[in-house]
């Protein structure tokens, strides 16, 4: 079975994570595709589709947005698996309810948040004063939950 991890990064952590499932998926048989650097994606090479992307002032990247928009139909004819990245655990099922459609988030099989990180020299100017203002924080906060992405690897592994 082919998987492909599908994902966008603003500031590295989504890639981290989507190298961490390629890892426990056992990467030859799993691509990883960077929306950032990927322009089209043929999902007809892939039985498997893992979507992820992060959470940046309580919105997923337009580039995951406008993926999953553009390729619902096909999306809808695969086996689908949803992750996202984020720091604030209270918002994380509106969060994710407004990153996906609707439609998608009942096709999938798996749907997980899966923490974050606040990695305040990848940030902007802007970046960072919103983050110390929001979260009280002015320190690189690491909240990657290890457990959640081991749920997601072996979700993914069991059909």
């Amino acid at each position: 079975m082919k998987t492909a991890i599908i994902y966008a990064s603003s500031h590295g952590t989504t890639e981290k994570v989507a190298k961490q499932i390629q890892l426990g998926l056992g990467g030859e048989s799993t691509r990883l595709i960077d929306l950032k650097a990927t322009k089209t994606v043929d999902l007809s090479l892939f039985d498997t589709l893992i979507i992820g992307g992060s959470i940046h002032a309580g919105q997923m990247q337009g580039r995951v947005k406008s993926f999953c928009k553009k390729n619902m139909a096909d999306l809808l004819k695969k086996r689908v698996g949803l992750f996202m990245v984020g720091m604030n655990e209270s918002q994380f099922e509106n969060e994710f309810n407004n990153a996906f459609p609707e439609l998608l988030r009942k096709h999938a099989f798996t749907s997980k948040c899966v923490g974050g990180e606040f990695l305040f020299e990848k940030m902007n100017f802007f970046e960072r004063l919103i983050v110390k203002k929001v979260s009280g924080t002015s320190q690189n906060v690491s909240k990657i939950d290890d457990s959640k992405i081991a749920e997601l690897i072996y979700e993914i592994k069991k059909e």
